[in-house]
This record gives C-alpha cells, structure tokens and sequence, in this order.
C-alpha cells in the first residue's frame, strides 16, 4: 500500500507552531468516494483513509512504514525563509520614504 510521511502545515487559526511538528502517515486512497443514495452523505469501502498516524521524528515514521512493509513516499517540509526583524518605531521614523503623498 502506498503511504504519505508528511508534516502538516499550521492551520490559519492559529498563531503558534503547537500541532505542526509532528509528522503524519496517512495512507493514500485506494478507493474513490462515492455519494450514498439514500442519505447524500460522501463515502468509501476504503477504511485506511480513516487512518492517521502522529510520530514525533521522520525516522519513526519511516522506520514504521519500513517494518510494515509499505510503499512509502517523504514529503519534505518547505523552507520559510527568515524574516529580518522590525521595530514598530520604523513606521513612524523621519527620514522614511513615503510614495504617492506629496
């Protein structure tokens, strides 16, 4: 079976990194979803989709895929580049350059 090893990204409702450091297995869907005829609701026969896995390093993710026999693909994080800092004095210097006010 085919499986994802990813970090998630943090969601836009929060301001820290508190559930974005773990890693996640999640195993890719073997069956597409369906609607039910009767009730409307989305659904699968494939179980595993289901299934999410929370390991607190990449090798325990891997090592787990590896001992399960998976087919496993590692998704790297991307990179955020480094913001410099800024004081909130800045916006309210002299010698600012200010576009458009004349």
């Amino acid at each position: 079976m085919q499986v994802r090893i990813f970090r998630p990204a943090k969601t836009a409702m929060q301001s820290g990194k508190a559930n974005a450091q773990a890693w996640v297995l999640e195993y890719e869907p073997a069956a597409r979803k369906e609607a039910d005829g009767l009730m409307g609701w989305i659904g699968s026969s494939d179980t595993t989709q289901q299934l999410r896995l929370k390991f607190d390093t990449k090798e325990e993710a891997v090592a787990y895929a590896t001992r399960k026999g998976l087919d496993f693909q590692v998704i790297e994080p991307a990179t955020k580049k480094p913001v410099p800092p800024k004081n909130y004095s800045d916006n309210f210097r002299f010698d600012k350059l200010e576009f458009g006010r004349f």
